[in-house]
């Protein structure tokens, strides 16, 4: 099983997650099933039961295991030290403003793209994120610090920029609320032929 986007792993594991909890419901039923009974339960009928609760443990620890390498960044990110990024941006934060090193950063698909952000004043965040408002990626980027990213994007389309960690009020118009560091179309992907991040 392989998951190119988080879109496509969160989709695997909400429908996962979804049986398990069904799973785990029809247990507490069948519990308190058996608490409303008139007649006790004998010995030999709790057997069912407790095989059924070793079979949820298995299915809960085993679809962990299954998993754990399927999640397309983290063996990047273990890696990390062995890969070359075909593409490096250094962005610069200061006084809830981005300085990008281009008005839009266009990659193709499958490059590898290392994000160098750092903050001159706060905690600030770098997300990017779809246009339908689900995100990407991101990370935190701390004040006087290497903050750096690594990332494969595999779906072509338009991506939004913004801080992901609260910064205090000056990131938001005080009238209308709008989010003043929101950059529109700061990553630029191209290279296939299915829009996937501009739907």
């Amino acid at each position: 099983m392989d998951f190119k986007t988080s879109v496509e792993l969160l989709s695997f594991h909400w429908m996962a997650y979804t049986i398990y909890a069904l799973l785990i419901i029809s247990i507490i039923a069948w519990f308190g099933f058996n608490l409303v009974r008139k007649e006790r339960a004998k010995s030999i009928v709790r057997i069912p039961f407790y095989g059924y609760i070793a079979f949820l443990v298995a299915g809960g620890v085993g679809h962990h295991i299954f998993t754990y390498n399927t999640i397309p960044w983290v063996a990047e990110d273990i890696m990390r030290h062995e890969i070359t990024p075909d593409h490096e941006y250094h962005i610069m934060i200061e006084k809830h403003r981005w300085k990008l090193p281009e008005e839009k950063m266009v990659v193709r698909v499958g490059e590898k793209v290392m994000f160098n952000v750092g903050s001159k004043d706060l905690t600030y965040g770098f997300g990017l994120f779809r246009k339908d408002g689900s995100m990407v990626t991101q990370m935190q980027v701390l004040p006087n610090r290497n903050n750096d990213l690594l990332w494969t994007f595999h779906e072509c389309g338009s991506f939004d920029l913004t801080s992901t960690e609260y910064a205090g009020p000056h990131q938001y118009d005080e009238h209308t609320g709008e989010d003043l560091m929101l950059v529109r179309g700061a990553v630029e992907v191209v290279g296939c032929n299915e829009k996937v991040a501009s739907k």
